[in-house]
């Protein structure tokens, strides 16, 4: 019964939320490796550290967050905006697909405010290295001394924004924590719920595997928040559920292809019993994949993101299943509850945005249509 009702829960909250599935061209994001489970490694220390720094907001654990229908219904489906706004937006690396496809859902929203005869401009800038912490920062840095009107963030870890977050604090301009890389001082936290993806491809292997066998993470980097939570989920499933599942290994990848890879070589010949591997990301699973694939091995490989590869291997037989976040949908969501914000309105401090686990059963599905999407109906504000 247990096991049930998660798929029920979800299926509950995808209906309220706008939530669930995906198509090739409008889908999800990106995220990167962990530890061995059985082994302690330097990273431990800055997983603890980054813990304690956020554990004060956790945005999966806000009772009061809402969905962006629910906001709608809370605050009126028109959303009204000025003339001559300006937002900024930060991301991760674009050699990552999933931040492609968010800065081509903020294309999405500016073209649809034009459309509307308003003048809004969305700037969105990224790394060229996913570990450019720095350069996160100065690209944050210089759209405040630009004047930018609100700023949509999604850092690299749940740090090296702070100090730029402050800045923005000093020259009133509101933030919005998009996705990942938790900032707990930020305005406002847009994005999916990190745990759930965990819990969601826990409980999928476990159905899968008939509820026994070893299994291993891939984590992302420990300074991530995405990449904490989402371990977290799919233990806590585990534990949580009594399950037959035992995590055997669990080690950081950073996010990394050719890391997860490598790792993924390594574990198969450690663990000849080894049935599945969870990763914390798209680009670090079909890494998974292809070390299963040269080894010849029977192994369950389930990613976090939804980008548009991971739908194609699915169709073709390699990645088993990706937890789908809907980066396509989830920066129009940012926008609107950016807009909204600066146009007066009460805003909840954490706005969830829609998210699925994809198989083959649901892999050629229309996101939209999946989660129920309505276009943001923008309007000239009075």
């Amino acid at each position: 019964m247990r096991k049930r009702f998660l798929a029920v829960l979800l299926t509950a909250t995808m209906a309220l939320s706008l939530a669930a599935c995906g198509s090739t061209n409008k889908t999800a994001g990106t995220n990167s490796g962990s530890n061995s489970a059985t082994e302690t490694t330097e990273d431990s220390a800055t997983t603890d550290t980054a813990t304690a720094e956020t554990e004060e907001f956790n945005p999966d654990k806000v009772e009061d967050s809402m969905t962006i229908e629910q906001v709608r219904e809370s605050l009126g489906a028109e959303v009204p905006v000025a003339d001559g706004i300006t937002l900024g937006a930060v991301a991760k690396s674009f050699s990552n697909e999933f931040w492609r496809t968010l800065q081509e859902g903020y294309g999405v929203a500016q073209e649809s405010a034009k459309a509307a005869g308003l003048n809004l401009t969305i700037k969105v800038d990224g790394t060229t290295d996913e570990n450019d912490e720095i350069g996160q920062q100065t690209m944050t840095d210089n759209m405040i001394n630009q004047g930018y009107s609100a700023l949509m963030l999604s850092p690299i870890s749940d740090s090296n924004l702070s100090a730029s977050v402050q800045n923005a604090k000093d020259a009133k301009v509101p933030t919005i924590n998009v996705n990942d890389g938790l900032i707990s001082t930020a305005d406002y936290y847009v994005g999916p719920n990190a745990y759930q993806n965990g819990l969601l491809a826990a409980e999928w292997i476990s159905n899968k595997l008939g509820d026994k066998g070893q299994v291993a993470i891939v984590v992302g980097m420990a300074k991530a928040f995405a990449a904490r939570e989402r371990t977290a989920g799919f233990k806590d499933w585990i534990t949580d559920n009594n399950s037959g599942l035992e995590v055997v290994a669990e080690q950081n990848a950073d996010w990394d292809r050719q890391k997860a890879k490598e790792l993924a070589s390594t574990w198969i010949q450690q663990y000849p019993d080894l049935k599945a591997i969870f990763c914390n990301n798209d680009d670090m699973a079909l890494g998974v994949v292809e070390a299963v694939k040269e080894a010849e091995a029977d192994i369950l490989v389930v990613g976090v993101d939804g980008i548009g590869e991971a739908y194609e291997s699915i169709r073709s037989g390699g990645l088993d299943a990706t937890v789908d976040s809907f980066p396509y949908y989830m920066a129009q969501v940012a926008t609107e509850c950016t807009l909204r914000a600066l146009a007066g309105q009460e805003m909840p401090r954490v706005v969830s945005t829609p998210q699925a686990l994809i198989d083959t059963t649901n892999v050629d599905e229309d996101a939209a249509n999946i989660i129920g999407w309505t276009d943001t109906t923008f309007t000239k504000a009075q």
